[in-house]
């Protein structure tokens, strides 16, 4: 039986995030429903993307059969945060807000719609059990942490 725990982590959180897309999508203008749950979404986004990839990207990346899969993703992260950096820069009440929300709400679903359909069932056809259990724990103990350093940064902050 595998450890499947770290994919179901990961989707737990693909899960939230389409909830909270769905909750700013309800709001209207510059209102402070809008800006609070923007920021939500934000440090969310930038806390599991950082987990994922000391996780699971990590872990694929030395894998040869996983490589360009995890690639792939990584490259996504950097263009989903650069878009969370350009929302977060233009003003919520204009049109130009919605539609880059917008945008950026298509890339990320299609994202975590490839990781879970594709990634997810590669990585675990290759990976042990064991590194599977170790994985989960990793991203289980990091995501906290990342929650509390995304409060304190802007999307394209670059970490030290």
């Amino acid at each position: 039986m595998t450890d499947s725990r770290i994919y179901e982590d990961l989707k737990r959180d693909h899960e939230k995030h389409r909830k909270m897309f769905d909750r700013i999508a309800e709001t209207h203008g510059e209102s402070e429903e809008r800006r609070t749950r923007f920021e939500e979404l934000r440090k969310e986004l930038q806390a599991h993307a950082a987990a994922e990839e000391e996780s699971l990207y990590a872990t694929m990346l030395g894998d040869p059969e996983l490589r360009d899969e995890a690639r792939h993703s990584v490259a996504e992260h950097k263009e989903i945060d650069d878009r969370l950096g350009e929302l977060f820069e233009t003003d919520m009440g204009s049109g130009a807000w919605l539609t880059k929300f917008k945008e950026l709400r298509h890339r990320y679903f299609h994202h975590i719609d490839e990781e879970e359909e594709e990634m997810f069932p590669a990585a675990e056809d290759e990976l042990s059990d064991k590194t599977e259990k170790r994985l989960a724990d990793k991203f289980e103990k990091r995501k906290p942490r990342e929650l509390e350093m995304a409060a304190n940064e802007d999307p394209g902050d670059e970490r030290e």
